[in-house]
């Protein structure tokens, strides 16, 4: 543990594990932040948020819900990012307390933690757990200029599969996705997968945010390339493990485990 003396603040393991997190995520709600440290009490996880926030360790902003109302998300503070020996240039730049009531980035940001935290930090089915997890604030490299939403390592009978995660909310023109695939199939086949992430092989998960877009989507693809990309949706990604047969690849009618 460490004090900060300025506030008194005595940062736990726990709140490491959150400060961590939130370098991947961005930011999370007081929900998944009991997923992430393990609360089983909402007061005791709002009151523990509070106490970062007033300690200058968390950044706080309000966003609107689907009931109409107003919640609480929550960012690393330049503190917290030096805790964990994080850069702080990546960092949200809203001002503290804010109402946040449009935004592209987060909503795009907010499926993709719908996805993060349950794989990350709930149990996987039995002999299969989620080994890695990074996501990029710029692109893989000079010569290759494509950012994944993030990459991650599922680990499941003695063999870890790599994955680049792709969150679609609908906003990317085909020509946009003919060049994203044109850049994979670079990465893949180029040697430079394997020198950066010292893997062999990777797969492309796209999710999608209706059943529409990903046949969109996926007559695309397949112009191009019946390998690499996995399809499926938000919603049955919601209702069912990532492993689960929610998965259609650029061809077939068939839904199939991702394992």
């Amino acid at each position: 543990m460490s004090t900060l003396p300025d506030e008194g603040t005595i940062v736990t393991p726990r709140d490491l594990v959150l400060f961590r997190a939130l370098s991947i995520a961005r930011f999370l709600d007081c929900k998944q932040a009991m997923v992430v440290c393990g609360f089983t009490s909402m007061r005791r996880a709002n009151r523990r948020l509070l106490k970062l926030v007033l300690a200058g360790l968390l950044r706080r902003w309000f966003v609107a819900t689907s009931a109409r109302g107003v919640k609480a998300i929550y960012g690393l503070s330049p503190q917290a990012a030096y805790l964990i020996g994080e850069v702080a240039h990546g960092l949200i730049p809203w001002k503290q307390d804010r109402v946040i009531t449009s935004s592209q980035f987060l909503e795009h940001q907010q499926a993709i933690n719908e996805i993060f935290v349950p794989v990350r930090f709930r149990t996987l089915p039995e002999g299969t757990s989620c080994e890695r997890w990074m996501s990029f604030c710029e692109p893989l490299g000079a010569s290759l200029p494509l950012t994944p939403d993030a990459y991650l390592k599922i680990g499941h009978g003695g063999t870890v599969h790599s994955m680049f995660l792709e969150l679609d909310l609908g906003t990317e023109s085909s020509k946009v996705w003919k060049r994203k695939v044109e850049l994979y199939l670079r990465l893949a086949i180029s040697g430079e997968f394997e020198r950066m992430f010292h893997e062999k092989r990777f797969r492309v998960l796209v999710v999608l945010h209706s059943s529409r877009r990903l046949e969109q989507v996926r007559t695309t693809i397949v112009q191009r390339t019946d390998k690499l990309f996995w399809l499926s949706t938000q919603d049955e990604l919601r209702n069912e493990s990532l492993t689960a047969p929610i998965w259609l690849r650029p061809n077939g009618v068939q839904r199939l485990p991702l394992l």
